[in-house]
């Protein structure tokens, strides 16, 4: 018999990282080609363990998974409870606004009603916009397209996510516009219990075979044209 790797992930549609499943079984995006080249690495089939974004860390700690491979920024919050591999991702943040909306940098934010997921990287940013109103929303499985709506709408004026996100948005979409992108440099990691370490070093090993051999680049590259592969060989 193979061996299994249960990933905890949420199952949402959040392209170019990870789409909604068609089947609760399969996964495309980023996210689960890169999780694919690793675990086929290291000689192991993946099983997506699909939770609410708030019980992937306690289901690795419980041992209901093996690891959390889903949007992890290595926050010392989160670290203090799940041991994290190196970085497959390095993303910035950025701020999306209405497309006749003039803010262009934090400085004109204030009064500015500023939506972020409760709890997030993205929250703790826009709290150091000055005079800004935070708004939190929940981390549903739809909050991206949450955020969407409320700041269409005019119930939030902008919103914070990751440039990886956001970029498209503010390209594709006549409604909004990319108003700045703050770079925070926020490294994702694969997340495993605490003292996990055989399982975070072959991680880690895979990691960067992958990075070294360019197939995580091309991947990379495949799903998120528009950034730059931010992860060399060291």
């Amino acid at each position: 018999m193979s061996r299994i790797i249960r990933l905890a992930c949420i199952d949402s549609p959040a392209l170019p990282l990870f789409d909604k499943s068609p089947d609760g079984v399969s996964r495309a995006g980023y996210e689960p080609d890169a999780a694919a080249l690793v675990f086929d690495r290291i000689g192991a089939e993946i099983q997506w363990v699909m939770l609410p974004w708030e019980e992937m860390i306690p289901a690795v700690r419980r041992g209901d998974a093996d690891a959390v491979w889903c949007g992890q920024g290595i926050t010392p919050e989160r670290s203090a409870l799940v041991d994290f591999s190196r970085p497959y991702a390095v993303f910035n943040e950025t701020l999306i606004v209405r497309a006749d909306d003039p803010a262009r940098a934090p400085e004109q934010l204030a009064g500015y009603r500023i939506g972020a997921i409760a709890g997030s990287t993205n929250m703790k940013l826009a709290e150091t916009f000055p005079g800004a109103e935070l708004v939190s929303f929940g981390a549903s499985d739809d909050v991206f397209s949450e955020m969407i709506e409320a700041t269409r709408s005019g119930e939030v004026d902008g919103f914070v996510d990751d440039d990886v996100v956001m970029i498209p948005l503010g390209k594709e979409d006549p409604d909004f516009v990319e108003a700045f992108t703050v770079e925070t440099r926020n490294r994702w990691g694969v997340g495993v219990a605490p003292g996990n370490d055989a399982l975070r070093t072959e991680i880690d090993d895979a990691l960067g075979a992958v990075i070294a051999d360019g197939s995580l680049e091309r991947v990379w590259r495949e799903w998120m044209p528009l950034l730059a592969f931010p992860l060399g060989d060291g």
